[in-house]
């Protein structure tokens, strides 16, 4: 009986490289592997052919967790299971709120933790081990998602902060599952350097040659794109596709001007929060499918969106979708806080007729893993005639309170999302690298949407 491969076949562990060796150090591990299995011992292993994904990562919280020996997990900036444990046993040893996530309170006590360990012994924390690419077989990473289907290259640029020692190199090459009709195992290489910003910057002119050449090159910038810093520029020049999360912007209008800003220049951008938005633009353009609804599209003048407070940027996405393909022109502007968020929008139609929109951030006693994700939406019409009345929703709740919010219109139709076990960002970015280039549909939405907010400027 043949023993089935483990979840997770290391071919190399991390191991750390001078900037000069990684490529030679890469095809060493190939031409070892390829030795070792001559005898039949071990399976085939596809070599990285499909694409290379660079990722910049600034988050510091997995970074400081595995610097201060709570989490032994893969620095990947995805808060799933095993980080959330972690920052848990941290909340319990401080005597915080054990909520899973990290709270201000919580990274002041993993960074006084990080700064001791580091003084204390003669060289202080080796920054290179603890950002290395590390895997477990029982917690599924971002690169594994992506390495289910394809072979590729992984690039993790990880800023640091402290002094200025250069940048240090790791290489490693794992093969995340095995083919059920062969005996094939398809595997990434992963590259990981690690520096303070100033000094990544330094080195952006070789990262272009680390990519491999003739195949689809994408970039995810877990932080906020910026035209201006260096780094983001040289690589979004090279780069397919530059991949953004509208999610995690913590000032989101501002933010997506900024997209707007570089889509303005040419930069083929895409956001998995626009992705996220999918199963609501198909159900919206169902319910006016039928010939006897159609005609009535020109007839909505009031749009409803409910969403959870904290991000808007899910509910101008949409918005910004209706209006492009509608040809609504914005004229106004203006957004109220308090308990809920309110935003009014005001367009005009190809006939001249007003529109008006109402955003609203609804406070969520649970809010889930996205913040920001749509709750429910509204369309109709103050003519009491049109057939236009729809009501789209996530939840019960949500159709509940559309349908008492008032109108001169009852909701004629009700459509509910199914559950989007897709929202994750390691699913949606597994789905974007499939594609690359300039998203059409995307860029004409956030350039509606880029007009409404200047609006308010």
């Amino acid at each position: 009986m043949v023993s089935q491969a483990p979840t997770i076949y290391s071919l190399q562990a991390p191991k750390d490289v001078s900037l000069t060796e990684i490529e030679a150090e890469l095809n060493q591990i190939w031409q070892s592997y390829g030795l070792i299995g001559e005898d039949g011992a071990l399976p085939a292993a596809t070599r990285a052919t499909t694409f290379t994904l660079v990722v910049y990562e600034p988050e510091e919280t997995q970074y400081l967790l595995t610097a201060t020996g709570f989490y032994h997990g893969p620095i990947d900036g995805i808060l799933g299971p095993q980080t959330q444990s972690a920052l848990r046993e941290v909340q319990k040893k401080h005597h915080l709120p054990e909520t899973g996530s990290a709270t201000p309170e919580t990274l002041t006590a993993l960074r006084e933790e990080y700064f001791k360990k580091q003084h204390s012994g003669p060289k202080g924390d080796s920054h290179g081990s603890a950002m290395g690419y590390t895997f477990s077989a029982t917690s599924p990473t971002i690169a594994d998602e992506i390495a289910l289907r394809n072979p590729c290259r992984i690039i993790a640029l990880c800023p640091i902060a402290g002094e200025d020692e250069g940048v240090k190199a790791q290489v490693s090459a794992y093969c995340p599952i095995q083919k059920q009709s062969s005996t094939t195992l398809i595997c990434c290489e992963y590259i990981t350097l690690t520096g303070t910003t100033a000094a990544l910057e330094r080195i952006g002119g070789m990262i272009p040659a680390l990519l491999i050449g003739g195949l689809p090159k994408f970039l995810w910038w877990k932080a906020t794109p910026d035209a201006h810093n260096p780094l983001f520029k040289r690589l979004a020049a090279v780069c397919n596709n530059v991949i953004v999360d509208g999610s995690n912007f913590n000032t989101p209008e501002d933010d997506l001007l900024t997209l707007q800003d570089l889509v303005d220049t040419g930069v083929p951008l895409a956001d998995l929060n626009w992705r996220r938005l999918s199963a609501w633009q198909e159900l919206t353009a169902e319910a006016y499918d039928p010939p006897n609804r159609r005609a009535s599209l020109k007839e909505i003048d009031r749009v409803t969106i409910d969403y959870e407070k904290g991000n808007p940027s899910q509910a101008l996405l949409f918005l910004g979708w209706l209006a492009s393909r509608l040809q609504w022109q914005p004229v106004y502007y203006a957004k109220e806080t308090g308990d809920y968020d309110l935003t009014t929008i005001r367009f005009l139609g190809q006939d001249q007729r007003q529109i008006e929109a109402e955003l609203a951030g609804v406070p969520i006693a649970d809010i889930g893993e996205i913040v920001g994700d749509l709750i429910a939406l509204r369309l109709s019409s103050t003519n009491p005639q049109a057939n236009c009345g729809t009501v789209i929703c996530s939840e019960t709740g949500g159709c509940m309170r559309m349908e008492t919010h008032g109108g001169a219109q009852s909701a004629g139709l009700f459509q509910q999302v199914s559950s989007l076990s897709e929202q994750k960002a390691e699913a949606l970015l597994s789905q974007q690298v499939q594609r690359w280039g300039r998203e059409a549909l995307f860029e004409e939405s956030l350039a509606v949407i880029g007009k409404t907010l200047k609006l308010g400027n």
